[in-house]
């Protein structure tokens, strides 16, 4: 069910009705198209590990069955040795990203383009005593210097860098090429790699028995098919990919305001992981462990049960409040209204805060048009 604007061949009318060409080569839609229910899928992935966390040493019989569910890539590989170097005092980032693949999905979500393709990110870095973490939005339509990567489908071969959206990195090499460009953006290196699609994020909000919002405005959004009073909701798999991809029910319709709506729901989900009853109930926790290992596309550093749920214990003591989301400071870029650039000395303080086990500080991000959106719609 695609969006009264988008259009089914990738390509964007833009704000003036048609695609621009110019410096930029056209990487996907423009700012305004309603690609929200891709953008909270980033934020899923932690959350599916999560789950994983529940289970603990608990899968036992399932053990073999749920680490075949696991997609791994080889990102070390991929990449070779030029690399920022690791935390050394317990620190971890991983670069969490949404899949818009629509196989399996019949059309539902529109056609089916061949292959899956992603928008977004968030650098999730959690400090060294694993008990706080500095969530950094990265919008997909911010223009970079993408470096040199291996192709997708292709690793001997290597596609030269070039000026284009952060969203290119993806269509262009995959996890690893995404990867390499926010080693390259931020200086830090990504310790693991975690990638959710739309039939995972709805099957596991389903598995889970919905998630829990408080709207404080009512939500009409007939293109999302979501239609919300103001107040309290269970919301199912559907109607909470209906939240994420609305577009006319909420601030002023923009990718950027959109992102704290978002930032908004995936701390309810962590809430709602935290706070389900799995342990009394065996079914359940197969039944989410499966839904998440099945959801997941992860380094091959994390693409086993055993170390996802490694991974997913040292994120089980990092509580919804102690989690400080943000977005890269960035502006609307003076060439194309439908683009943004960062605003370097802003993002130079994100990423320094974040390699010094710091909160980002609110002066890095007033006056970014990144955190100007409706981020209270939704608690």
């Amino acid at each position: 069910m695609a969006d009264d604007n988008d259009t089914m061949d990738g390509s964007d009318p833009g704000r003036g009705g048609r695609a621009r060409q110019g410096r930029i080569r056209p990487t996907g839609r423009r700012r305004k198209v309603p690609s929200t229910r891709r953008r909270v899928l980033r934020g899923t992935a932690w959350a599916a590990a999560a789950v994983v966390a529940l289970a603990g040493s608990g899968l036992g019989y399932a053990y073999f069955k749920l680490n075949g569910n696991i997609s791994g890539v080889d990102i070390d590989a991929a990449l070779g040795k030029h690399r920022p170097k690791a935390p050394r005092d317990g620190a971890m980032n991983i670069l969490v990203m949404g899949s818009d693949s629509r196989a399996g999905t019949h059309g539902e979500y529109g056609k089916d383009q061949g292959g899956a393709r992603s928008d977004t990110a968030m650098v999730v870095h959690v400090n060294k005593t694993h008990d706080k973490a500095s969530v950094v939005s990265i919008p997909r339509d911010t223009i970079v210097d993408r470096p040199d990567c291996p192709k997708q489908g292709d690793p001997s071969r290597t596609v030269p860098g070039e000026h284009a959206m952060f969203n290119s990195a993806y269509q262009t090499g995959g996890p690893a090429c995404a990867v390499k460009t926010v080693e390259s953006m931020s200086g830090m290196r990504m310790n693991h790699f975690t990638e959710v699609d739309f039939k995972g994020f709805k099957k596991l909000i389903d598995t889970l028995g919905g998630v829990d919002v408080t709207t404080t405005k009512p939500i009409h959004d007939p293109n999302s098919h979501l239609d919300l009073p103001a107040g309290k909701h269970r919301l199912n798999g559907e109607q909470s990919l209906g939240l994420v991809r609305t577009r006319h029910g909420v601030g002023d319709g923009s990718d950027l305001g959109r992102i704290q709506l978002q930032q908004a729901f995936v701390k309810a989900l962590m809430k709602q992981v935290n706070q389900v009853g799995v342990f009394s109930s065996p079914k359940k926790l197969y039944d989410l462990a499966d839904t998440a290992t099945s959801a997941l596309t992860t380094d091959s550093d994390l693409d086993s049960v055993g170390k996802l749920s490694d991974l997913a214990k040292t994120l089980k003591g990092v509580k919804p409040e102690n989690v400080n989301m943000t977005t890269l400071p960035v502006r609307y870029d003076p060439k194309d209204p439908n683009r943004v650039v960062p605003i370097d000395s802003r993002t130079q303080q994100v990423w320094s805060a974040l390699k010094h086990d710091r909160e980002v500080p609110k002066s890095a991000t007033k006056g970014s048009a990144g955190d100007q959106g409706d981020s209270g719609v939704v608690r």
